[in-house]
């Protein structure tokens, strides 16, 4: 039974010293999550003059509601780790007191013994009464040792009371610490009843302006149908001139081709005529040297058949010398007429690549002045999901697609982009390099449309414009100032044009 007590304790205090971890983990958790809390109430004040009947103001009272709740829940966690540490401390401070109380009678009973043996207490008599000595030195070393355990003993006992102390202490932290969590924990969720007083006081207001609001919503949706119909228009009158451009140069990009092709042919002619001679005489001397090196080689091999032949007729050592001598010239010039044919073969060689490497610099120094093969392409494609975020801060209020309203369930709100909400002032910025196709006008709201090849980004809702149509832009180029939306939020319209369908922003840019 002992040992599977013991066998639970294990596992229990193993548990707390992993859960001491995820304690942490919570606050690091709660301290991030009520900065995020009061960055939204700095937002919510800085917006305060707008309209609350606002999508934005909404969004930004939900999120914050769910952050707080976020942290009472975090903070209930850790309520129950603190009582998981003072269950331990408890456990700890039973097991001390068991361990103390076997300890005190363990040195009762040594107190006890001491008094009964008399003689252990007249330390000199009981030395004294030993019949010889070695009897008397086992008794002190008897006395000494039993002295020693007096001590142990009593040491363990303070030592395990100054522990139960410490637990104690210990235990009486954390319920210090459980009783200031349950203090704000209270308070946590008085604040969440009031912010959840104000949503709901919010929502009423929506409802109670459920006509005009409504009216409003289904003019906007009007207005960016009539929008979404330029936007598709001015794109496909983008991808008309393209295309007629592009046909256009690959007749003209034919014409320049053959044309260069004429012109590199008569420089290459010309070239080649220039040559022609250091090509012949390269040549030329190549065979001479050739012929030159097989008659040496001939004569070598004549003078070693006459050597061989007079050494066989047995003649004279003088003639059979003369012979011999004759042969080692005839080897000699056979080497240096071979060599003077590998010369002649590397200059012809550098002749003839000289030659050619000049045809080649003409044929493309022509190319060149012809224009030929200079298309340039968008990679646009390529940055899928790294593409930038086109106002330096805001949340995303409208997702791309069809949604129902967050208040008005009746209303679907049908998006081909998103919708940013953003604080007074905020100017929109390009996402990417390109050329600014058009700028529109529509009840006194600008929308600014940038060609990046066959992509297009669009930048609608603006109070102002930065640019002008056809000028080139850069990522971060400022494309205007973000105007008010029906409702008196501050709110960009963006969105992403893949010729002539429309994509989701929020799977391209880095948000």
């Amino acid at each position: 039974m002992i040992k599977k007590l013991s066998f639970l304790i294990s596992i229990i205090i193993f548990g707390i010293a992993f859960g001491q971890k995820d304690k942490e983990a919570l606050q690091k958790q709660n301290a991030d999550l009520k900065k995020q809390i009061s960055a939204l109430n700095a937002s919510l004040n800085q917006t305060k003059k707008e309209s609350k009947l606002s999508i934005a103001y909404l969004n930004a009272v939900n999120q914050k509601l769910n952050l707080r709740e976020k942290v009472y829940n975090n903070t209930q966690k850790e309520k129950r780790f603190i009582e998981d540490d003072i269950y331990k401390s408890q456990l700890e401070i039973n097991k001390n007191n068991r361990e103390l109380e076997v300890l005190r009678k363990d040195y009762a009973a040594i107190l006890v013994k001491a008094y009964k043996t008399k003689g252990i207490q007249n330390k000199v008599t009981f030395i004294l009464s030993s019949k010889n000595l070695g009897q008397a030195l086992n008794r002190i070393e008897y006395l000494k040792r039993y002295s020693e355990y007096q001590n142990k003993k009593a040491a363990e006992i303070t030592d395990k009371a100054n522990e139960i102390k410490k637990n104690i202490a210990l235990k009486k932290k954390y319920v210090a610490e459980k009783d200031k969590l349950l203090l704000n924990q209270k308070k946590d969720l008085a604040t969440i009843e009031a912010e959840r007083i104000e949503k709901q006081k919010l929502i009423d207001e929506f409802k109670k302006n459920e006509v005009k609001l409504t009216a409003e919503l289904r003019q906007k949706q009007k207005q960016s149908k009539e929008l979404e119909r330029q936007i598709r228009n001015i794109i496909a009158e983008e991808i008309r001139i393209a295309k007629e451009k592009e046909e256009a140069e690959r007749k003209a990009e034919a014409e320049r081709k053959r044309l260069a092709e004429i012109a590199a042919k008569k420089e290459k002619d010309r070239i080649e005529a220039e040559n022609r001679a250091k090509i012949a005489a390269a040549e030329a001397e190549r065979k001479r040297a050739e012929l030159e090196a097989k008659r040496a080689t001939e004569l070598a091999n004549k003078k070693a058949e006459d050597e061989r032949r007079l050494a066989e007729s047995n003649k004279t050592a003088e003639k059979k010398e003369a012979a011999e001598r004759a042969t080692r010239e005839a080897a000699e010039k056979a080497r240096i007429a071979n060599e003077k044919v590998l010369a002649a073969k590397a200059n012809e060689a550098a002749v003839n690549k000289k030659n050619d490497d000049a045809k080649d610099a003409a044929e493309k120094k022509v190319m060149k002045s012809y224009g030929v093969g200079s298309t340039v392409g968008s990679n646009f494609a390529d940055n899928k999901g790294r593409i930038g975020f086109p106002v330096e801060k805001g949340s995303v209020t409208h997702r791309f697609g069809k949604w129902p309203h967050p208040v008005f369930k009746n209303i679907m709100e049908e998006n081909i982009g998103i919708k940013i909400a953003v604080a007074p002032g905020t100017r929109a910025r390009c996402v990417f390099p390109g050329v600014v196709s058009s700028i529109q006008v529509i009840n006194g709201s600008r929308t600014v449309v940038v060609k990046h090849g066959t992509y297009f980004t669009v930048y609608s809702n603006l109070a102002s414009t930065l640019v002008k149509a056809n000028q080139q832009v850069s990522a971060g180029t400022l494309i205007g100032e973000v105007g008010s939306d029906f409702d008196e939020s501050i709110t960009l319209d963006f969105q992403i044009w893949n010729g002539t369908n429309p994509v989701d922003p929020l799977g391209w840019v880095s948000y």
